[in-house]
C-alpha cells in the first residue's frame, strides 16, 4: 500500500494575520533567486522570498493567487509556510493607493541631501509598482 501524500499545507501569514490556510497541490513561490515549485513530499528548506505573485492549486483544483512581499519561505513536513510584510488577492489591491505609494516613493528617491534612505525607498517603490501591475493584470 502506497503512503504518498498527494497534497501539502501552505500557510500564508503576515504580521497582522494568517492570511491563507488550506490544503494545496502544489505551490509556486516568488523567491528572492527566481520562481520556486513546491509539491508534496519536498525536501525541507528555508529561502527568502520576494515580492511577487504566489500561485497555489487547491485539493479541489481551484487556483489561487497572492502577492506577496518580501519574506521567508519554510518546506518542511509537507508544510509551506510564507512570512511575508503582507499578502493580498491581486483583485483586491487598491491601484489608486498603490499609485500614491509609488509616487511617495519617487519624492524620497529624488531627495539626495542624505536623510532619505535610498534603499528602503527603492524597496517601497518596488513593491507599489508589483501591486499595479498585479492589480492592472487582475482587472
Amino acid at each position: 500500500m502506497s503512503t504518498t501524500t498527494t497534497s501539502l499545507t501552505l500557510r500564508i501569514v503576515s504580521p497582522d494575520e494568517v492570511v491563507f490556510d488550506a490544503q494545496v497541490q502544489s505551490v509556486q513561490v516568488p523567491g528572492f533567486d527566481g520562481l520556486f515549485g513546491v509539491l508534496p513530499q519536498h525536501a525541507g528548506l528555508v529561502s527568502l522570498t520576494d515580492s511577487g505573485l504566489l500561485r497555489a492549486k487547491l485539493t479541489s483544483g481551484e487556483n489561487v493567487e497572492y502577492v506577496i512581499h518580501d519574506g521567508f519561505a519554510e518546506v518542511k513536513n509537507n508544510v509551506v509556510t510564507i512570512l511575508s510584510r503582507s499578502a493580498e488577492k491581486p483583485e483586491e489591491i487598491d491601484l489608486e493607493r498603490a499609485k500614491h505609494a509609488a509616487e511617495r516613493a519617487k519624492e524620497r528617491m529624488a531627495h539626495r541631501d542624505g536623510k532619505v534612505d535610498r534603499a528602503r525607498a527603492e524597496a517601497a517603490l518596488r513593491r507599489a509598482l508589483i501591486r499595479q501591475r498585479l492589480s492592472r493584470r487582475h482587472s
